[in-house]
């Protein structure tokens, strides 16, 4: 299938890794939004949107035949709103947990959090867990959970760290007292009933997350989870695990157009060689754990298994460098480390390769057969006349989308980057206006869903914003982070509409519907 398709660019003796995966999936054109979870609220949410908020969420998508549902990462990051600064490669984080489906009173309490124009993830979590620890009381003598601990190795490590994260007052696990920097069998014996309580939470997470994958599947609708490249440093897998990371070096981008001053993450590498060595057994449990819950994954920064730019503790971006040094060797390490993702899992992986991305990574992806991601505001010839790229020419195997949780949706970049969407107008043959009207919006979505892409996928609310009653009255409320920034609005976006109003929209699914 997959193979034969590219065999008229790859020469016969090459097998693509991916047909085995594209099998499951299907190899033609594939239509979907995506959303962060906790943007969603339902009358029976507590607070955010849930875990079982998807239910209803699939069975519209299979009403106005979309077949994907992409979600942001869904992995515990404490306190922190980010859904990218992971505190563990898996566990997921319980404030997604559907309270109503385990216990149907003491819910009084979050009706207001809910009605909030936006999330308030630490208020939400702070009464959650509290709800959730009467509730452990009342049930953690069913043996079900013990079953999911035994068959889970990662989650013993993870419910330490947050037992011993809670016990010092949630400092960094560097600022713990020294006898607490690794973990040791003494730490588990004496403080059972409290790791008891986050495997007790990991196991309902992940039941309720898996009965949202197998309606999924009954549904022929795939769900596609994000998994982050990076970790936070303050994370269960570096404290337990630091052999596995450069910890004298921090993740960030060096100086470009957009940033002249370059970026620090702040996450520590990874260190592939000691990964090499141990078989990359890390990565292989996570991407196991992955496929309880997606059907696809999105690999998030795919040029950072290639190479990345690494900045010495205490030094500026400016002051980084590339890992490895040698440009040489870049395509042979994202090769080894792509083939092994493959190997190690049945999902399906769509790669996000935006931003500068040297020219190795895109025969690599080809090769393999690995979609890769086409916005449409950038498809541009940069390098000779910066004309659109026609939709028929976009390469087959990528997701083609509009925008990104990180960008201005539609409306604020044709109003806010006039020169980018001037010459778009041009493009499309309008004349151009500050103000997109409904036609427009709809063409150009009509436009995203039909390129020669395999994948379409588009954040929830650019459609929404075909209708002005389901959208913020300020376009600006329809952005949910804003890069390099420190807003408390980045992370906190909700849906105007509750999910019951979406999905009961005649408007909405009869647009959906002409889109296709």
């Amino acid at each position: 299938m997959v193979i034969a398709l590219l065999q008229e660019q790859q020469p016969p003796w090459v097998e693509v890794k991916t047909d085995a995966h594209w099998k499951k999936i299907g190899l033609h054109s594939h239509h979907g939004i995506c959303l962060p979870l906790f943007s969603l609220r339902t009358k029976k949410s507590s607070g955010i949107g849930e875990f079982l908020d998807l239910i209803p969420l699939i069975h519209w998508c299979k009403k106005v035949q979309f077949d994907c549902i992409q979600l942001l990462p869904l992995n515990d990051s404490g306190n922190d709103p980010s859904p990218y600064n992971a505190l563990s490669s898996c566990a997921l984080d319980p404030v997604y947990l559907s309270l109503a489906a385990l216990k149907s009173d003491g819910l009084e309490d979050f009706i207001p959090l809910t009605h909030s124009q936006r999330v308030l993830t630490r208020e939400v979590k702070k009464q959650k867990l509290k709800w959730l620890r009467s509730y452990f009381e009342q049930e953690k003598n069913n043996p079900e959970y013990r079953e999911f601990v035994k068959e889970n190795p990662w989650l013993e490590i993870y419910a330490l760290f947050k037992t011993l994260k809670e016990e010092f007052g949630g400092a960094n696990w560097t600022d713990w007292p020294l006898d607490y920097h690794t973990p040791k069998p003494s730490h588990f014996e004496t403080r059972r009933s409290a790791l008891d309580f986050h495997c007790f939470l990991q196991f309902h997470c992940f039941k309720q997350m898996e009965t949202v994958r197998q309606v999924a599947t009954e549904q022929s609708v795939f769900i596609k989870g994000d998994i982050p490249i990076l970790l936070s440093p303050d994370s269960a897998d570096v404290w337990a695990h630091r052999a596995l990371f450069q910890m004298d070096l921090a993740a960030g981008s060096p100086p470009d157009y957009y940033n002249p001053l370059g970026q620090k993450w702040g996450f520590p590498l990874f260190d592939w060689e000691t990964m090499r060595q141990t078989g990359f057994t890390w990565w292989k449990q996570r991407l196991k754990v992955a496929e309880k819950l997606f059907h696809i994954y999105r690999i998030d920064h795919v040029v950072g298994f290639f190479r990345i730019w690494g900045i010495p503790q205490r030094k500026k971006p400016t002051e980084g460098f590339f890992v490895p040094a040698d440009r040489s060797l870049w395509a042979a390490q994202g090769q080894e480390l792509l083939e092994m993702m493959l190997d190690s899992s049945s999902l399906l992986p769509i790669a996000e390769d935006l931003g500068t991305i040297p020219k190795e990574v895109y025969p690599v992806l080809k090769e393999l057969g690995i979609c890769g991601t086409k916005v449409v505001r950038w498809q541009r010839r940069w390098e000779t006349d910066k004309s659109y790229i026609p939709y028929n020419e976009y390469e087959p195997f990528s997701m083609t989308t509009l925008s990104t949780p990180d960008m201005a949706p539609l409306e604020l970049w044709w109003k806010k980057f006039p020169a980018e969407s001037v010459p778009f107008a041009e493009f499309k043959h309008w004349d151009y206006h500050p103000i997109l009207t409904q036609k427009q919006r709809l063409e150009i979505l009509r436009d995203a869903h039909h390129t020669t892409s395999y994948f379409h996928i588009n954040l929830l609310q650019e459609y929404l914003a075909l209708f002005p009653e389901l959208v913020w009255p300020n376009p600006e409320e329809e952005r949910i982070n804003t890069p390099g920034t420190l807003l408390p609005t980045n992370w906190t976006y909700r849906f105007r509409p509750y999910l019951e109003e979406i999905i009961s929209h005649e408007g909405l699914a009869a647009a959906l519907k002409s889109i296709l």
